[in-house]
C-alpha cells in the first residue's frame, strides 16, 4: 500500500485537535522567530542567519505566511506593525492599511446595496464594495526601507516565500482546515477561484482545497512576489498586478481604479506616533512588581482598547472597586467579571471613535487619559452585567489575522500583524496573482453622521493591532507579544499580558491559558443588536460559567474547533543574565506554529 497525506490525515471524526499538547518556552540569546507557522518562522530564522535584522525577517515571515497560511493572511491585505529601535530605544509605529475608493460615495453605495432609508445596514463580508486598495505590499516595502537592517535586498528578503510558492510546501493542519472550511466561498467569489486550489482531477472542477501534509504551489504569488522585489511598490500598485486588481474588482461591480492603487504607492504607508499607557500590575494584582508601558499602535487601529480596559482596570482597583487579586483568582468570577466589563466600556467607545484619523479628529490621548478612564469607570457594577453601553465624550459632556513576533541579536524587536480581515478576505483573486483581496471595508459604518462613515479614500475602523511593552525606567524592551483574531484581537492583549504581569505566568502558560470573549467582538454586524454573550473557553471551570450568569452575563462555553475564537498569539520576553541578552517565548496551541530560536 502507498501511503499519501490523505491517506495518513484524512480521518473526518478528527477534524480538529482540542489541542491537547503541552509546549515549553523557549529560550535563546541570538534573536527569535515566533509565529503560526513552521516553514514561515523558518523563512525568518534563514534571514536573520544571513544578517538581517528583525524588521527584515518579519516580512520574509510575512510572504511566507501568505503563502503557507493564505486563509489569515495576504499581500491581498493589510498590515501594522511596531518596530522597537534597540539602539535609540524608540518604538515606532508603521501603519499599513488601505482606504476606500476615490470614485465612491455613501449614497453609491447604500444604492448599490439596496439599503432603504434609515436601514442602518452594513457591507457584507463577500461584497466586492468590502474590497479596499491592500496595504501589505506597499507595507512590506516600507518596513525594510525604515527600520530594515539595509544589509539585504527586498529579493532577498522574499526569496524563501518564493521558493515555498514554486518548489511547492506540505500544508498544515489548521491551514488545510481553513482551507476547507472556505472552499465554497472561494469558488463563488471570482472566475480565477483555481489559483489557490489544488489540482485533483477527481474532485469537482478538477481542483479542491489541499489536504494537511500535502504539497501545495503557487507560482502565481510566487509571480507577484518576484514582481514586488524587483520593481518595489510600483511592481504591485503599478503594472499588469495593478490592471488585474482592478479588473476583477470592476468586473464584479466595484469602484476601485489604478488611480486608487497608485495614489496608495505614491503615499507609501504612515510613520505614526505610538500610543502607550503605564500600567502597575500590582494595583490590581498581589504582586510586586514595577510599572511597564504598554504600546500599541493607534487608531484607525483598535489597539486603543487594550489600553482603555487595563487604565479602567487599574482606577477601578485604586478606588477599591475590586480587589487585587490573588494568583489563586486567576480566571475567577470577580476577576472575569471586572475584564469582562472594562473591555465592554472600551469597545463602546472604540466603535464610536475609532476611525481614520486623517479624515476625522480621533482624540486617542484623552480616551486614555486617567481623567477620562476614571469617568468611565464609574459605569462598572460589581455585582451587575452591564447592558448595551453609549460610548463616552472626551470632553466629559456625560457621565471588538496573523499575528507574529521576531527579535534579533542587537535587541531590536518587531510586533508585526498582517491581515486579510475575515479567512480569506473577499476571496476574490485577481487573474494570474495568486493571492485574494481583503474585506476590511466590511468595518465602515453606512450611517451618515458616524466618525467611520464610509468616504473617499477613507481608511475604516481595523481590528489587527500589534502590541509591545518596554521598562520605562531605561526604555528597554519588555516584551514583543500579541494575539490575533479579529475583535478578540484587544481582549487577547489584556488576558495575555494580566496572565504574565499579575499572575506570575511564563509566555507559554500565559497563551496556554483559557480565556473569554465578549460578543465574539462583533459590533452589531449589519445592523443587528450587540452581541453581549461572553464565549468561555473550554477549561474555565463549569462552576464559574455559572457564577456569571447569575450576575446577568449571557455565558456560552465553547469547546473542540470552536476553540478558534479565542485568537492564536505570540509572545517573546526579554531579560539580561550573566550580561547576555536573553529571550523567552511562547507560541499558541491554537495555532500550527511555534517559538523558534535563531
Amino acid at each position: 500500500m502507498t501511503l499519501t497525506a490523505q491517506s495518513i490525515y484524512s480521518a473526518p471524526e478528527m477534524k480538529f485537535s482540542a489541542f491537547p499538547s503541552r509546549r515549553s518556552v523557549v529560550h535563546s540569546t541570538g534573536g527569535i522567530v515566533a509565529c503560526t507557522q513552521p516553514l514561515a518562522a523558518a523563512a525568518g530564522q534563514r534571514i536573520l542567519r544571513d544578517g538581517g535584522n528583525a524588521a527584515d525577517a518579519a516580512v520574509a515571515v510575512a510572504a511566507a505566511l501568505n503563502m503557507t497560511e493564505p486563509s489569515s493572511t495576504g499581500i491581498g491585505g493589510d498590515m501594522f506593525c511596531l518596530f522597537y529601535n534597540a539602539q535609540t530605544k524608540k518604538v515606532h509605529a508603521l501603519n499599513g492599511s488601505g482606504r476606500a475608493a476615490k470614485n465612491i460615495s455613501l449614497e453609491l453605495i447604500r444604492k448599490e446595496l439596496n439599503l432603504a432609508a434609515g436601514e442602518a445596514g452594513s457591507i457584507p463580508m463577500t461584497s466586492v464594495h468590502a474590497v479596499t486598495t491592500p496595504g501589505a505590499a506597499a507595507g512590506w516595502v516600507d518596513t525594510v526601507e525604515k527600520f530594515g537592517s539595509g544589509k539585504l535586498t527586498l529579493e532577498q528578503i522574499l526569496m524563501p516565500a518564493i521558493e515555498l510558492g514554486e518548489k511547492g510546501f506540505p500544508v498544515s493542519e489548521f491551514a488545510a482546515t481553513f482551507w476547507e472550511e472556505s472552499e465554497e466561498a472561494i469558488r463563488k467569489a471570482s472566475p480565477n477561484f483555481r489559483e489557490i486550489l489544488k489540482d485533483d482531477l477527481k474532485a469537482n472542477d478538477g481542483v479542491r482545497p489541499p489536504n494537511s501534509g500535502e504539497i501545495f504551489k503557487n507560482p502565481t504569488l510566487a509571480h507577484t512576489f518576484r514582481s514586488l522585489a524587483k520593481d518595489g511598490r510600483k511592481g504591485f500598485y503599478e503594472g499588469p498586478i495593478a490592471e488585474e486588481i482592478v479588473k476583477v474588482v470592476q468586473d464584479l461591480g466595484g469602484h476601485l481604479t489604478l488611480e486608487d492603487l497608485k495614489h496608495h504607492s505614491e503615499q507609501g504607508s504612515q510613520e505614526v506616533d505610538a500610543i502607550s499607557l503605564k500600567f502597575n500590575p500590582g494595583v490590581v494584582a498581589d504582586v510586586n512588581k514595577d510599572a511597564v508601558e504598554v504600546w500599541e499602535h493607534p487608531p484607525n487601529g483598535q489597539g486603543i482598547v487594550a489600553l482603555m480596559a487595563l487604565g479602567i482596570l487599574e482606577e477601578l482597583s485604586r478606588t477599591g472597586k475590586i480587589p487585587r487579586f490573588t494568583t489563586e483568582q486567576h480566571n475567577s468570577v470577580p476577576y472575569l467579571h471586572a475584564v469582562i466589563e472594562c473591555l465592554r466600556i472600551a469597545f463602546a467607545d472604540a466603535r464610536w471613535w475609532v476611525t481614520d484619523p486623517d479624515v476625522e479628529k480621533v482624540p486617542a490621548q484623552e480616551l486614555i487619559s486617567q481623567a477620562y478612564l476614571a469617568e468611565r469607570a464609574k459605569l462598572f457594577n460589581p455585582e451587575k452585567a452591564s447592558g448595551t453601553l453609549d460610548h463616552g465624550s472626551p470632553a466629559h459632556n456625560h457621565c471588538d489575522t496573523v499575528y507574529f513576533a521576531v527579535t534579533d541579536k542587537d535587541g531590536n524587536g518587531i510586533s508585526f500583524i498582517n491581515s486579510n480581515y475575515g479567512g480569506f478576505g473577499t476571496c476574490i483573486i485577481p487573474k494570474g496573482c495568486g493571492f485574494t483581496l481583503q474585506n476590511r471595508g466590511a468595518n465602515f459604518s453606512l450611517s451618515e453622521g458616524h466618525p467611520n462613515v464610509l468616504a473617499p479614500l477613507k481608511r475604516p475602523y481595523h481590528t489587527i493591532i500589534p502590541a509591545m511593552v518596554t521598562d520605562p525606567s531605561d526604555n528597554s524592551l519588555h516584551t514583543v507579544y500579541g494575539v490575533m483574531g479579529g475583535f478578540m484581537q484587544p481582549q487577547g492583549h489584556v488576558q495575555v499580558l494580566l496572565n504574565m504581569l499579575a499572575f506570575h505566568h511564563t509566555p507559554q502558560t500565559a497563551l496556554d491559558a483559557p480565556r473569554f470573549c465578549i460578543g465574539a467582538g462583533m459590533p452589531g454586524a449589519g445592523g443587528k443588536p450587540l452581541d453581549h454573550t461572553v464565549y468561555l473557553e473550554d477549561g474555565i471551570s463549569d462552576a464559574v460559567a455559572e457564577e456569571l450568569k447569575t450576575l446577568g452575563h449571557n455565558v456560552i462555553v465553547l469547546k473542540d474547533f470552536k476553540r478558534g475564537m479565542f485568537g492564536r498569539g505570540q509572545v517573546i520576553r526579554r531579560h539580561s543574565d550573566d550580561g547576555q541578552l536573553v529571550y523567552s517565548a511562547g507560541s499558541d496551541m491554537r495555532g500550527d506554529g511555534g517559538a523558534y530560536p535563531a
